[in-house]
């Protein structure tokens, strides 16, 4: 079951049970995208969906109070556990922005298990959300902060290093719960097509301890695949709702907006297993959603097919238009321009950001010596 999300109405609507039904890993031990020796990757991350501005949203959905009024839309937070390569969705939750990600983020941890590897950002650096994930058995890769400092460190051949983090509080019968994890440290320089190049310290946490089986340049590089979130999160804002504010006014009539739209996504991602099981040696990653989106918007228009008089094969009409409008094998790295949003809440720092795409390369120098924030070697 879909961890329920507390809230009046929450889990009343048809469409819940039908998202359900739908949510869940697709791919195969063939689609090589969406595994990391043996493991599923998935991924966790959170993002805002913007409400109408009405009373009747904004008694559960507060608007952002500034030094002398409200401003903005009244948003709703959602987080997606989200299986990387076919960018799946294995569960969601949402509610008030006003409740964190990582509280969300709890209600999905029942949809892990031992075949899987979470990739995280920062904000999921919490002692006790790691303990959470390692209790259901599934391994972690998370991007971790300077903040944390660890104490106890023994070095491996790859050049990272085991340590052991521990809760700060003090539970009754518990103690100071520790968790072993592994320590990975690199500078990662990014180079610009217009020769603009610029350097920043990652520091990852994982429970794979075994260095030897799981090398830290593979798991620098296996951290990227986080982005596949982001990637699933642009398909439902800009690609199906195209960056227009959900239209209901209502409490209960938000909940069934946003199942609507998660099992729309949902069902085009199974549409796209569908393809790839009927095309072996096919690669997830090349399927383009928008050209997902569109065949199936032009099928339910055209009404074409309703009633087929020939057996239904996997590949339809929406297959032939993906298959005929397939995404490069190796799509080249670029970067895209960062602009700040009209109603964002930071500030645009500019010059940090390139304002055109550009084509970059990426270099990878993984800190060997053990010492922290040291300046990466030329």
């Amino acid at each position: 079951m879909l961890p329920r999300c507390r809230g009046p109405g929450l889990g009343s609507a048809p469409l819940r049970r039908l998202f359900e039904v739908l949510a869940g890993p697709v791919a195969g031990r063939s689609q090589a995208c969406a595994f990391y020796r043996g493991l599923r990757v998935v991924a966790v991350d959170g993002t805002t969906l913007t409400a109408p501005d009405e009373e009747a949203v904004t008694w559960y959905c507060p608007k952002h109070v500034g030094q002398v009024r409200t401003f903005g839309y009244p948003l709703v937070r959602l987080v997606d556990l989200v299986e990387c390569g076919t960018r799946a969705l294995l569960g969601a939750c949402f509610g008030p922005d006003g409740t964190g990600e990582l509280a969300y983020a709890h209600r999905l941890l029942g949809r892990l298990d031992a075949s899987m590897v979470l990739l995280a950002d920062a904000y999921y650096d919490a002692f006790g959300f790691l303990r959470a994930v390692a209790d259901t058995g599934a391994h972690f890769v998370l991007r971790s902060t300077r903040k944390r400092r660890p104490s106890l460190r023994r070095p491996l051949p790859d050049g990272s290093h085991l340590t052991v983090i521990q809760r700060r509080e003090y539970r009754a019968g518990r103690g100071y719960e520790r968790l072993e994890v592994r320590v990975i440290e690199a500078w990662i320089t990014v180079t610009l097509s217009d020769g603009t190049r610029r350097s920043e310290l990652w520091r990852l946490l994982t429970d794979l301890l075994d260095a030897e089986r799981y090398p830290a340049p593979e798991l620098l590089e296996l951290y990227h695949r986080r982005w596949q979130a982001e990637t699933c999160y642009f398909s439902l804002k800009s690609t199906i709702l195209d960056g227009r504010v959900l239209r209901s006014r209502s409490v209960p009539g938000l909940e069934q907006e946003i199942y609507a739209l998660l099992v729309s996504y949902q069902a085009l991602i199974r549409v796209a297993d569908d393809i790839t099981t009927a095309c072996p040696g096919l690669s997830a990653q090349r399927i383009s959603f928008t050209v997902l989106l569109q065949a199936a918007a032009d099928q339910i228009v055209a009404a074409r097919g309703a009633a087929p008089h020939a057996p239904v094969a996997l590949v339809g009409a929406i297959g032939r238009a993906v298959l005929g409008a397939l995404l490069p094998a190796r799509p080249r790295r670029r970067l895209k321009a960062r602009y700040r949003k009209t109603a964002s809440k930071y500030s645009f720092h500019r010059g940090d950001h390139p304002r055109t795409v550009q084509a970059y390369t990426l270099e990878v120098q993984i800190i060997q010596d053990g010492v922290l924030d040291a300046a990466p070697k030329t």
